[in-house]
């Protein structure tokens, strides 16, 4: 099953308010499945607005490194922060868009959304192979309440080099001394068990269309598909449900003052109400683009969607950037992108 469009009701709902705009040059990106539905949504707001439009290719983190690497397209993105030596290499400015969480999807009957209860541990052993049945104790002991079935666990992950899944390996991780010595956090890993999905969208079709697995995507994905998910126990040993509320509350607890090139991390964060698997996905702009005017486009856009998209991010369950974010992110538009000399955009 294709879920191409599985947002698409919600972007209309999102940005039917908006209208008018004259004609001006598209501007191309490619990368993170992980924030295509919010970007897409911006994207339908802002062509009528503006008359802009953007061609936004959601093929991964990997490969929209790749793209933006080698100057395919105006902007690159990513889930994954890119490496302080290689943003100098490739010379280009790396910032925050807006912020997602990533959930545990599963396909059990009888199970409703968010009464399954995971921790980080379970989860590592799950995709570790070393829980393979959805009655095992360890998860039999924190869920007396549910009725778990005699079923193998089918783990399912991206099979492409994806941010979505540094988001949660980093989580794994940090929860996992195992998970950390034998996988590790990076875009794209050595999977001990299970079985791979290309994109969000083939994680979740995946996870819909078997009994007994369990998967990870951004929560727009779980959301706009009516999936299963799961609350998880967070530092706090207090166990959640992904909510608007949780994600934010893991945003405010980032480190962003101190975070070099805007890599903050809102992994397993300190709080009784945060949601441990929580990242900003980061968009990558030359510094020394080839058209000055596109990337003075792309800072249009995003300087649009800082201002103006907030509501449409929020309706489709991603969180907005702090405030004081923005305004440091803008410093740095004016002072890093630079066509022949000079700064493309002086607002």
């Amino acid at each position: 099953m294709k879920f191409t469009h599985i947002f698409s009701a919600a972007v209309i709902a999102a940005t039917s308010v908006l209208s008018g705009g004259a004609f001006a040059a598209d501007i191309t990106g490619a990368g993170a499945t992980f924030p295509a539905p919010v970007y897409q949504a911006w994207a339908v707001a802002y062509k009528e607005k503006s008359g802009t439009g953007l061609n936004y290719q959601s093929i991964g983190s990997g490969a929209g490194q790749t793209q933006i690497f080698n100057r395919t397209v105006d902007f690159g993105a990513s889930d994954a922060p890119v490496a302080t030596d290689k943003l100098a290499a490739q010379k280009l400015l790396q910032f925050p868009a807006v912020i997602g969480s990533v959930v545990p999807i599963v396909n059990l009957d009888g199970i409703e959304a968010n009464k399954l209860k995971l921790t980080g541990p379970i989860l590592a052993d799950m995709y570790l192979g070393n829980i393979t049945k959805w009655n095992d104790p360890k998860i039999a002991e924190i869920n007396k309440d549910v009725k778990l079935p005699d079923l193998a666990i089918v783990p399912v992950y991206r099979s492409d080099g994806s941010g979505t899944t540094f988001v949660f390996a980093s989580y794994l991780s940090a929860v996992s001394a195992d998970w950390k010595s034998k996988v590790g956090a990076a875009t794209s890993v050595q999977w001990p068990a299970g079985a791979g999905g290309k994109g969000n969208e083939g994680v979740a079709g995946t996870v819909k269309n078997t009994k007994g697995a369990i998967g990870y995507v951004e929560y727009i994905y779980a959301s706009a598909n009516n999936l299963v998910t799961a609350q998880v126990q967070n530092k706090a040993g207090k166990f959640v449900s992904p909510t608007v509320p949780s994600f934010q509350a893991a945003a405010a607890n980032a480190d962003w003052a101190g975070a070099k090139d805007f890599a903050a991390s809102m992994i397993d964060t300190p709080g009784d109400t945060t949601w441990p698997i929580t990242s900003a996905t980061f968009i990558l702009l030359p510094k020394e683009p080839k058209s000055g005017t596109q990337a003075a486009e792309v800072i249009k856009f995003f300087d649009w969607a800082f201002k103006d998209g907030g509501a449409i991010a929020e309706k489709l369950h991603y969180i907005p950037l702090p405030a004081d974010v923005v305004a440091r992110v803008r410093d740095a538009w004016k002072a890093e992108v630079k066509a022949d000399g000079k700064p493309v955009w002086t607002n």
